[in-house]
C-alpha cells in the first residue's frame, strides 16, 4: 500500500470513529412490584400480566372506550344460529423466533388459557370444538349460544388470553412456562433479567402493527423506544429520588403522600395508573380455619369500614371511593343490595358466636410501600379488636403471589388472608369477576365454593336481556353478602409519576408501554 493510500485509509478511519454513535432510546420504569415468573396463565399476578402485554399479542383487545376490537384477528364471522365463530388472522404475524403465527398456535393457547381463567373456563365448557381450519383460520363451535365470546377473548386483565407458540402453550397448566417467546411489540432479553432488580425488553423489529390508531389496549402497538427497562425499587422514597434525579422516567403507583412534592416540580407530571381504578379486597382462605367458618367471614362484613381503610392510605377524596358493592361503582351492574353497615360490636358478637378457637390468622403482608401494606396494617389491628389472633408475616409482593397458591394448613406454610387490589376491569360483572368466582379449586386464591353463586354466574353469561342480567347480578350480590367469598375494602385510583419528556402515554385499563416516546 502506498503512503497516499495509507493516508486515505487513516482519514476514513478517523472520520468513522468521529461519527456519532446511534443513540438508543431507553424508557426506565419503576414498576409497582417485582417480576418473579413468566407464565401469564398460571397466575393472576399483575406483574406477570404486564409482562405479558410486552411480549404477547391477543386476538381481540379493549379500546379506550371499553369496547372490544379485533387485534391479531383480521376479520371474523358469526353464524346466524350464534354457534359458530370463524376468525381469520392478520397476514404477516410472526413470533420473536421468526416463526409465523398460525391458527394452531391460537388453538393451543386458548385451550391452555381456558383451564385457569374464569371466563375461559366458562367458554371451554360451552365449546363443542376449537380447531385450526387452515394456517390463518380458527373455527370455534359452541354447544349453545353464549354472548360473551368476544368479551372473553378481548378481556383486558387476568388471565389475559395471550397467544404464544403452540410448543410452549402445550405445557401442562400445572407447570410454569419459562420461555418468553411471543409475537408482541417487545422482546424480553431474558439474559439480562435479574429477579429482584431488573427486567429488559427491546423493540421487536418484526412486529406488524394494525393500521388503526392506538386506543387503550387496541389499535396499533408501536414501540416508540428501542428499549424498556423495569427497575425494581421496593423503597418508595428511593424511587421518588430516582424520578426527581432523572434516573427513572416513570414511577408506578406513587404513594399519595408524595404527590404534593411532585406537584411543585416542573420536570415531573402525573396521570392515573389506569382508566378504571382498583378495588381493594380482603381475601380470605375459605378452605382453612378460621375463615372456613361462615360466621367468622360474616363478622368481617361488619368489621370493614371502607372509609377507615381508604383514609389510612389517602386523604384526597378524588383518589378513593366508598363503594358498597362487589361490583365497581362505575359498573352497569352496580348494586348495594343487601349491604351491611360497619359495626364492630356486631363483628365481635359474631366471632364469639362462631366458636372461634384462637387459630391464628396468618396474614400474607406485602410490605412494599403501597395500598396493600397500609390496608394490611389496618386489617390486622381491626381483627385483633374483634377478637381474632393475628400472625402477620412480612414479605415482598412477588413472594406473596407465590405463597398464596399454597393450600396447606397455616402451620405447614399455608395462609389465612391477604389484601390485594385487583383492577376494576376484573370486578365489573358476575362472569368475569375475579373475587366472586366460587367454583372451588378452580376459583381465585382463597377457593370459595358455592353452587348457587356459580349457577347464577352461568345464567348471567347466557342471558341476553339487559334488565334480566341486572337482576341476576343483584342476586349474585345478595348471595355473596350471605356467604362472603371476600369483602371489598374500598376503591382506589392510583397515580403514576413521570418525567416531563415522557409523551404519548395511552389511557388504558392496564398500564402498557407501547406508543410511549421520549421528547
Amino acid at each position: 500500500m502506498t503512503w497516499k493510500k495509507r493516508l486515505a485509509a487513516a482519514v476514513v478511519g478517523l472520520l468513522v470513529s468521529a461519527a456519532p454513535a446511534f443513540a438508543e432510546s431507553v424508557l426506565r420504569v419503576r414498576p409497582f412490584g417485582d417480576l418473579k415468573q413468566l407464565d401469564p396463565f398460571i397466575t393472576s399476578d399483575y406483574m406477570v400480566r404486564n409482562h405479558g402485554y410486552m411480549v404477547y399479542d391477543t386476538l381481540f383487545s379493549m379500546d379506550e372506550n371499553l369496547k372490544v376490537q379485533p387485534q391479531m384477528v383480521d376479520s371474523y364471522t358469526v353464524s346466524d344460529d350464534r354457534l359458530t365463530y370463524t376468525f381469520i388472522l392478520r397476514d404477516g404475524l410472526k413470533f420473536h423466533n421468526g416463526e409465523p403465527v398460525t391458527a394452531a398456535d391460537v388453538v393451543a393457547s386458548l385451550k391452555r388459557w381456558g383451564q385457569r381463567d374464569g371466563l375461559g373456563q366458562q367458554l371451554a365448557k360451552l365449546t363443542a370444538s376449537l380447531a385450526a381450519t387452515d394456517d390463518r383460520t380458527v373455527t370455534l363451535k359452541l354447544s349453545q349460544p353464549w354472548g360473551l365470546v368476544l368479551d372473553a377473548l378481548g378481556k383486558p386483565s387476568s388471565n389475559v388470553p395471550f397467544i404464544m407458540p403452540a410448543a410452549i402453550a402445550e405445557t401442562p397448566i400445572d407447570t410454569a412456562i419459562t420461555d418468553p417467546v411471543g409475537s408482541g411489540p417487545f422482546i424480553m432479553k431474558k439474559d439480562e433479567w435479574v429477579p429482584g432488580s431488573k427486567v429488559v425488553y427491546v423493540k421487536n423489529p418484526d412486529y406488524k402493527p394494525r393500521a388503526q390508531a392506538p386506543s387503550g389496549l387496541a389499535g396499533a402497538k408501536i414501540a416508540g423506544v428501542d428499549r424498556v427497562e423495569w427497575h425494581y425499587i421496593p423503597d418508595a422514597q428511593t424511587a421518588l429520588n430516582a424520578l426527581q434525579a432523572g434516573e427513572i422516567d416513570i414511577f408506578e403507583e406513587v404513594p399519595p403522600d408524595f404527590l404534593p412534592v411532585l406537584e411543585g416540580n416542573a420536570d415531573i407530571k402525573t396521570m392515573p395508573q389506569d382508566s378504571l381504578g382498583m378495588q381493594m379486597v380482603f381475601r380470605m382462605n375459605t378452605t382453612q380455619p378460621p375463615f372456613n367458618n361462615g360466621k367468622v367471614r360474616q363478622a368481617i362484613r361488619y368489621m370493614i369500614d371502607q372509609d377507615t381503610f381508604a383514609r389510612a392510605y389517602v386523604s384526597d377524596p378524588n383518589l378513593y371511593k366508598v363503594c358498597p358493592s362487589f361490583y365497581m361503582c362505575s359498573s352497569p351492574y352496580y348494586t348495594d343490595a343487601g349491604w351491611v353497615q360497619p359495626d364492630l360490636e356486631k363483628a365481635k358478637q359474631l366471632i364469639a358466636e362462631s366458636g372461634y378457637d384462637g387459630t391464628p390468622v396468618v396474614v400474607l403482608h406485602a410490605t412494599e410501600a403501597g395500598p396493600t401494606n397500609t390496608f394490611s396494617l389496618v386489617a390486622e389491628q381491626l381483627m385483633r379488636d374483634i377478637g381474632l389472633k393475628v400472625d402477620p408475616q412480612s414479605m415482598d409482593w412477588g413472594t406473596l403471589t407465590a405463597r398464596r397458591s399454597s393450600k396447606e394448613p397455616v402451620d405447614k406454610g399455608g395462609w389465612s388472608l391477604f389484601m390485594s387490589g385487583p383492577t376494576g376491569a376484573d370486578m365489573m360483572d358476575p362472569s368475569g369477576h375475579l373475587g366472586l368466582r366460587s367454583n372451588c379449586d378452580a376459583a381465585w386464591f382463597g377457593w370459595p365454593c358455592d353452587e348457587e353463586i356459580e349457577k347464577l354466574r352461568a345464567a348471567f353469561a347466557l342471558e341476553t336481556d339487559p334488565a334480566k342480567k341486572a337482576e341476576i347480578a343483584k342476586a349474585v350480590q345478595l348471595r355473596a353478602v350471605e356467604v362472603v367469598p371476600y369483602w371489598p375494602a374500598a376503591q382506589l385510583f392510583l397515580v403514576r409519576g413521570m418525567r416531563a419528556e415522557v409523551d404519548n402515554v395511552l389511557k388504558a385499563a392496564v398500564p402498557v408501554y407501547w406508543n410511549i416516546t421520549l421528547k
